[in-house]
C-alpha cells in the first residue's frame, strides 16, 4: 500500500463589501457545488502572482464585480483530500489569504460558470449563510473592521 501523497495549494479571496447610504453594509457571497454551498469569493494563486491580486481576480471572476483592496484580515489552513486527474487521492494542505475588498463597480449576476449564483447579502445575515467556520470567523473580522470605520479611503 502506498502512502497519499500530501500537495500544499496557496489560494486568496475576500470579503467583498459596500456599504449603502442607510449605513447597511452588505458582502458578496457565492454559492457552488451541488449542495449550493455559500462561501466568500477565492480561488488559487497563479505562478508568479500575489495573494493580494488573485483575491481581486477571484471577486471579478466567481462575483462578478471590480473591486480594491482595503487591508489583509487573516489567513486559514485547512487539510483535505482529493480525487486528481489519474484517479488517485491526493492529501492536500491548503492555505488561504482573505482581503477585505471594497466593491467599485459591476454586477454579481456576471460570475463566471463555476459558481451556481452570486448575490448581495447583508453582513449579519451572511454570517448565518456561511458553509465553512473559517470563513465566519474572517467575515466576522471584517465586520469588525467594518464598523470601526477601518476601511476609509485613505487619501
Amino acid at each position: 500500500m502506498s502512502a497519499i501523497p500530501t500537495k500544499t495549494q496557496t489560494s486568496a479571496g475576500g470579503v467583498v463589501f459596500r456599504r449603502l447610504g442607510d449605513g447597511r453594509v452588505k458582502v458578496a457571497l457565492i454559492s457552488v457545488g451541488e449542495g449550493k454551498r455559500w462561501q466568500l469569493p477565492k480561488g488559487l494563486v497563479d505562478a508568479g502572482e500575489s495573494a493580494e491580486s488573485a483575491a481581486v481576480r477571484e471577486a471579478r471572476e466567481e462575483a462578478g464585480v471590480e473591486t480594491e483592496l482595503v487591508a489583509p484580515l487573516d489567513k486559514i489552513e485547512y487539510w483535505y483530500y482529493a480525487t486528481n486527474r489519474g484517479g488517485g487521492r491526493v492529501r492536500f494542505h491548503k492555505f488561504v489569504h482573505f482581503y477585505l475588498l471594497r466593491y467599485l463597480s459591476g454586477d454579481v449576476r456576471d460570475h463566471d460558470t463555476e459558481v451556481n449564483e452570486a448575490r448581495w447579502v447583508e453582513i449579519d445575515e451572511a454570517r448565518a449563510m456561511l458553509a465553512f467556520a473559517g470563513e465566519r470567523k474572517v467575515l466576522e473580522l471584517a465586520r469588525e473592521m467594518l464598523a470601526a470605520g477601518r476601511d476609509a479611503r485613505r487619501e
